[in-house]
């Protein structure tokens, strides 16, 4: 067992990069931990439970705190003084906040903090501009929005946002005796000319490929197409999916993540009932929520489920604290009801295994979280002025989309497309120009003042030209 605020380190650390203090050795630090050395920064991570840190510790070439992230001692220890961000993701709203103020006052680094209790939520600007913060981050709220864009458009798997929301990377998978069966995708802009759409990534098998237009589809292929929301409907209408939004929604759990979903569902004219095993928490949400049904009781109770009408909902999404228990009520719900499902999943330590479950679309709040931070460090990195606006990880991380915002003149910029050596497994896919969105052929060129988005196999871009040969 090591002493308080003992430091031990594995390997030697990395000298290129960003220096990085990540405070917090749950779920989230550890997949920022993973993400951020396989890029090239230079962690140090603190938590005050020395088998949480040493099992990170022993997997990656870092160094490792034992000790109070908010104490001066422990940052001074970590180096600080010397530290370009400081990322707390802790599970106390306070002390992640505490850690951030202090890092401000010792240092002149960045800080960012994961915020995720409701009161807090609402006041995140304020937080932000006044503890000097370059983010706050909060992974259940991110996941609610996420869950809700997907309700939006039930027959999609994933819906995210990009270009402010003007434009959609949406991913659904081609059932049986579907008109898209057989087609190569250069024909999609032949058939459907007035959709404007750009199939960007398909898995097949367990493979993930960045398509060609000689790409066949077939029946099971998983596809992620770029679009504008209308455009997108348009499409999916005319390949024949039901592009309604449901009209109900079952909640099991009534955590912040129900709180987020249940308050934007109503916000869209969607009936919400929420089923909760405590009885406080249940008052609690019947203040919060006056329009939605609040039902005490035991969400895996399957004669419950029925009783609230499980097999007639539109849709269903358990928000437990348990990966297990959600798996198994969207396995449940799946088996006796003709629902959209939502499952959300805290850990993504068995992404293949879960990858191999029918589970509807599956919301990583974790995933989430890191995204956002690793868009914000590469920004950082980065020497030149395009900087990422947007970064999202595909097919279980092996497709990264990013967006990047064009500031100045480029070997990237003024050239028409077919004109550019990109590298392979790298698709174009719009260009936001002035609030429109531009799916591109080849006679476009990128102009200063666009924001580019690129679908690619490759990681670690941090910035436009890395599109280049």
């Amino acid at each position: 067992m090591l002493d308080f605020m003992t430091s031990f380190t594995v390997g030697s650390q990395s000298k290129h990069g960003l220096k990085i203090i990540i405070v917090g050795a749950g779920s989230v630090g550890s997949t920022l931990v993973e993400q951020l050395v396989k890029e090239g920064h230079n962690i140090t991570l603190i938590d005050q439970n020395p088998e949480s840190l040493h099992s990170i510790t022993n997997l990656y070439d870092i160094m490792g705190i034992v000790g109070n992230g908010a104490s001066y001692s422990v940052q001074l220890e970590a180096g600080i003084k010397d530290t370009d961000l400081l990322i707390a993701v802790t599970n106390s709203d306070e002390l992640n906040l505490l850690c951030c103020t202090v890092a401000k006052q010792v240092a002149n680094c960045n800080a960012i903090a994961r915020v995720r209790t409701p009161d807090y939520n609402e006041e995140s600007n304020y937080l932000r501009e006044k503890l000097g913060l370059v983010m706050v981050m909060n992974p259940e709220f991110e996941a609610a929005k996420e869950a809700a864009r997907v309700l939006y458009l039930p027959t999609a798997l994933e819906v995210n946002s990009f270009a402010h929301g003007q434009a959609e990377i949406i991913k659904f998978k081609v059932p049986e005796y579907n008109v898209l069966e057989g087609k190569p995708i250069y024909s999609l802009s032949r058939d459907y000319p007035q959709c404007k759409i750009l199939i960007c990534a398909v898995e097949r098998n367990g493979d993930v490929y960045i398509p060609s237009g000689d790409f066949v589809i077939h029946t099971g292929d998983v596809l992620s197409f770029v679009s504008t929301r209308q455009n997108a409907k348009l499409f999916l209408d005319q390949i024949g999916f039901n592009t309604k939004q449901v009209k109900n929604t079952i909640i099991i759990g009534g955590g912040k993540a129900a709180y987020y979903l249940a308050q934007q569902l109503l916000n869209m004219g969607i009936d919400v009932k929420i089923i909760e095993r405590n009885m406080k928490r249940c008052e609690e949400l019947s203040i919060l929520l006056p329009n939605a049904i609040i039902i005490n009781g035991d969400g895996s109770d399957t004669e419950l489920l029925k009783e609230e009408g499980i097999e007639f909902a539109e849709s269903f999404v358990p928000l437990t604290g348990t990966d297990t228990e959600n798996i198994m009520l969207t396995l449940y719900a799946k088996q006796i009801s003709n629902a959209k499902v939502i499952t959300k999943i805290n850990r993504s330590t068995f992404k293949n295994v879960i990858a191999k479950l029918d589970l509807g679309s599956v919301v990583y709040p974790e995933q989430i979280t890191s995204e956002a931070i690793i868009k914000y460090v590469r920004a950082k990195k980065n020497s030149y002025n395009s900087n990422i606006q947007t970064l999202y990880h595909m097919f279980d991380s092996r497709i990264e989309a990013i967006e990047f915002l064009v500031e100045k003149e480029s070997p990237a910029t003024g050239i028409p497309l077919m004109e550019l050596t990109l590298k392979k497994n790298l698709l174009i896919s719009f260009i936001n120009r002035n609030g429109k969105i531009i799916i591109p052929n080849g006679q476009d060129c990128i102009q200063i003042g666009d924001t580019v988005m690129i679908v690619t196999s490759h990681t670690g871009f941090k910035d436009l030209e890395d599109i280049l040969e």
